[in-house]
């Protein structure tokens, strides 16, 4: 079934207004980010919830955990001194192939944006310009300069630390530094909105299995596999329906998939579904 864009701008707002609401943040990582006031200690807390947010969600949750709890009262404080004793914090630290050395070297790369430039939103939008079509020159311009810098330091990068920092000049679709992005510059019920300087205009989707297999109902791609270019495309999409906010309905997309545990097939829980006709049945 083909749908008009007004139909499925319908669609669409229908799941944001049932879902895009904070008391469904206890399944998302970003919960971790709400422990804190200070901007200073979100913008770090919310870095790094963001980079571990892959496997299962109950894995997830315990690693972050983990780590907060050896970052202390203020992320912000624990990254602005950290130093070899705090590495040594986190030698026994590991989620999935993420090492405590991971997260050392990681520290150390945060450390030096906020030596530099005071703040992560400082850093990042030194390599932003508005006349970029999206956020992704940016975010390519933010990790090779991390990585750079850990190479100036006569440093190989770890293959972890590689991961954790996903470069989408090498066409990842870099899913959890987007949805970093998302959560910084959107400001709602469920997102942060605490940097000012780069407009929810250039987001893209943060595109992982849950996402790709959502979109691909509603007519938006036919990739079978999450890439930059999908993502790219998909917001293009999403650009089409909220300009100003092409990723305004990840976050209630997502829920169908993590609280619904949507498969892409129809079943008879899938009743109340807004995309219940657009399943395969």
């Amino acid at each position: 079934m083909r749908l008009s864009e007004k139909e499925i701008k319908g669609i669409l707002e229908a799941i944001y207004s049932k879902y895009n609401r904070s008391s469904y943040i206890g399944s998302d990582p970003l919960i971790f980010a709400y422990d804190y006031q200070n901007p200073r200690d979100i913008e770090i807390a919310a870095f790094v919830a963001s980079t571990l947010s892959y496997g299962r969600v109950a894995q997830i949750q315990a690693s972050l955990k983990k780590l907060f709890a050896i970052m202390g009262q203020s992320p912000y404080d624990f990254v602005i001194s950290f130093d070899n004793e705090s590495a040594k914090k986190l030698s026994s630290f590991k989620h999935r192939f993420n090492t405590g050395q991971d997260m050392a070297e990681l520290f150390s790369l945060l450390k030096y944006c906020l030596e530099k430039s005071g703040s992560l939103e400082k850093h990042f939008s030194q390599f932003y310009s508005d006349t970029d079509e999206n956020i992704i020159p940016a975010l390519s311009g933010f990790c090779r300069d991390l990585l750079t810098h850990h190479s100036s330091q006569d440093k190989a990068p770890t293959r972890g630390l590689k991961y954790l920092l996903a470069n989408p000049a090498g066409k990842s679709p870099c899913k959890r530094l987007n949805m970093f992005l998302r959560w910084a510059i959107r400001d709602d019920d469920v997102d942060l909105g605490i940097w000012k300087s780069i407009p929810a205009s250039k987001l893209i989707v943060p595109l992982d299995t849950h996402m790709i297999r959502l979109c691909k109902i509603l007519g938006m791609h036919n990739s079978k596999t999450p890439s930059l270019s999908t993502a790219v495309a998909v917001s293009g999409e999403f650009a089409k329906i909220s300009p100003e906010d092409p990723v305004r309905y990840d976050f209630a997309l997502c829920r169908i998939g993590i609280v619904e545990g949507c498969s892409g097939v129809f079943s008879k829980s899938c009743g109340g579904c807004e995309l219940s006709l657009l399943c395969k049945h």
